[in-house]
């Protein structure tokens, strides 16, 4: 086990070294796709630097001189790209002009294809001159990211777009392409935190935990605001994976009209999806939200959108008119954006709402009522009632030796009052989940198993004290046993001895003082009053979830 963590601190030192002192050589690989700096903070908004060639046109094979220049930046990478695939690999090789300013990289499979700083130098200037392959694209436009000071850059700003002779005129492919560079351009960066105003009065708003503040670190947000026949989307929450929401008819995955925010190389791609069953979405090829903008800072994911309420012209996206339950789910993604499966139950509000209606400031529940319901019963009925009856019978038998209650003893009684209460409490407790499941659920893993050994001993112990034999009979021993093996196998099970060291401490006092009666009663009731405040506190703390 040392070697792996070494490794792993290894890894972390050289991604924290990186994100750190950034790349002040100009190597820059790893950023050859997405051309985002790793510096831990947004881009900014309009570009001051600008792209110059002097041609429009070329054939493979020409020398195009390029110039990249604006106010004094310390770093740059600059790239040609296929115009009507800006998402695709560079294209084409540089030549240098100045060796002290500018280096080559070679992003993906192809030699001096990019071009970057050597050193922090300032500069307000670099020429440089591309080279035409000859499987160029018919149309190509150069990209660059400039690097002002570490925490400010700008990324992917646009540049001129040349195009091989008797190529038809760009005027269609210029307006797809600033559609194109818009979703990956600054213009689409979010410059600040989401906030909650207008949450209940002009907008409808999901938090948990409820009333926090989506500008901290630990918020999850959703906002709608109806904009006449739109509606404005805003979603924020820590995940450096992805964040999800979906309006679904009923409480259950399947059926949903999703919209997702994922994390893919340190940009965020938003995208609609519909989910069928519990199998993971599949995005849309065709993207119905307008106006989309993104921010990822110190590990908090934000992302807002512009949707008509109405999209009959796309399958799958539900009418904002009409109510619905809403599901908010965050998870891990890959470098490459495949998103997995969220690690924990996705925030679900308790009810349907209409988002274009009346405006509301609500929470949500991780945990449906009927699940709630049965990890409460079950708290009570294995942290409370069966440790104060173990207790009474272990310790309180002198105790309580000569007082009786309906004929019996009374530590008897009160044994076997808590006992069945556990019993009543644990049988209810047992069929919510069914009942929330409609069957056996075969996600839950390994838990429902052990609910039916629990509940099967929990049946069984009370059976078997029905046929106790008398106290000096020959059996009463073996019975002792078996009783006392069902029990603490039963809450070891359900609680995993957490009540062992209770026991423990309990059994020293009381060997301690070993007539002080008192003492135990006194005892006793600081720990049922102790208990009971548990108790209220940890219930308290369930309705929260």
């Amino acid at each position: 086990m040392e070697v792996p963590s070494l490794a792993f601190a290894v890894w972390m030192f050289i991604c924290f070294y990186a994100s750190v002192d950034g790349y002040p050589s100009g190597k820059v690989r790893e950023a050859c796709t997405s051309m985002i700096p790793c510096h831990g903070s947004s881009p900014q908004l309009s570009p001051e630097h600008t792209i110059t060639v002097n041609a429009t046109e070329f054939k493979p094979g020409d020398n195009i001189e390029v110039h990249l220049f604006g106010p004094d930046f310390e770093g740059f990478l600059l790239q040609a790209r296929d115009a009507e695939r800006l998402d695709s690999p560079a294209v084409g090789s540089f030549m240098l002009v100045d060796r002290r300013l500018s280096q080559l990289l070679t992003c993906g499979h192809t030699k001096n294809s990019a071009v970057s700083h050597t050193s922090k130098t300032k500069k307000k200037h670099i020429k440089v001159y591309w080279i035409a392959p000859g499987d160029a694209p018919k149309r190509v436009q150069f990209l660059a990211t400039v690097v002002k000071k570490y925490k400010t850059f700008w990324v992917k700003i646009p540049g001129p777009i040349i195009s091989q002779p008797n190529v038809p005129s760009p005027t269609t492919l210029l307006h797809v392409t600033s559609e194109a560079v818009s979703a990956s351009h600054p213009v689409s960066y979010l410059s600040k935190p989401f906030n909650a105003s207008g949450c209940g009065s002009t907008k409808f708003c999901i938090r948990n935990p409820s009333n926090c503040d989506p500008e901290g670190a630990s918020c999850f947000f959703l906002s709608f605001h109806k904009e006449k026949s739109s509606v404005f989307i805003e979603m924020s929450g820590p995940s450096e994976g992805y964040l999800a929401f979906a309006l679904s008819h009923d409480q259950w995955m399947g059926g949903d009209d999703a919209y997702l925010c994922i994390n893919e190389d340190h940009r965020v791609h938003v995208s609609t999806a519909y989910l069928k069953g519990r199998s993971p979405p599949v995005l849309d090829s065709e993207n119905a939200l307008e106006d989309v903008s993104w921010r990822l800072v110190d590990g908090v994911l934000q992302c807002s959108f512009r949707r008509s309420i109405r999209l009959p012209a796309y399958k799958g996206r539900f009418n904002l008119d009409a109510s619905y339950y809403i599901f908010l789910a965050d998870g891990e993604a890959s470098e490459g954006g495949r998103i997995y499966k969220h690690r924990r139950q996705p925030l679900i509000t308790n009810g349907i709402y209409n988002v274009t209606g009346l405006p509301r400031d609500i929470g949500g529940s991780r945990s449906p009522q009927l699940i709630k319901a049965h990890g409460a019963l079950m708290f009570v009925a294995w942290i409370t009632t069966v440790s104060i009856g173990v207790i009474v019978a272990r310790f309180f038998k002198p105790v309580w030796s000569h007082s009786f209650l309906f004929g019996k003893e009374m530590w008897f009684q009160v044994h076997r009052m808590l006992m069945l209460t556990t019993v009543t409490l644990t049988s209810i407790s047992f069929v919510l989940p069914f009942i929330y499941r409609g069957g056996w659920s075969q996600q839950a893993g390994f838990h429902p198993y052990l609910g039916c050994t629990v509940m099967a001993l929990t049946i069984f112990q009370p059976l078997m004290a029905g046929f106790r034999p008398s106290r000096h009979a020959p059996r009463r021993q073996l019975f002792n046993w078996f009783h006392w093996s069902t029990g603490t196998t039963a809450r070891i099970l359900a609680v995993e001895v957490i009540e062992d060291d209770r026991v423990q401490i309990l059994q020293s006092l009381t060997s301690a003082e070993a007539e002080g009666r008192l003492f135990k009663q006194i005892v006793l009731t600081i720990y049922v009053c102790g208990n009971a405040v548990f108790l209220i506190v940890f219930l308290a703390a369930i309705n929260q979830i």
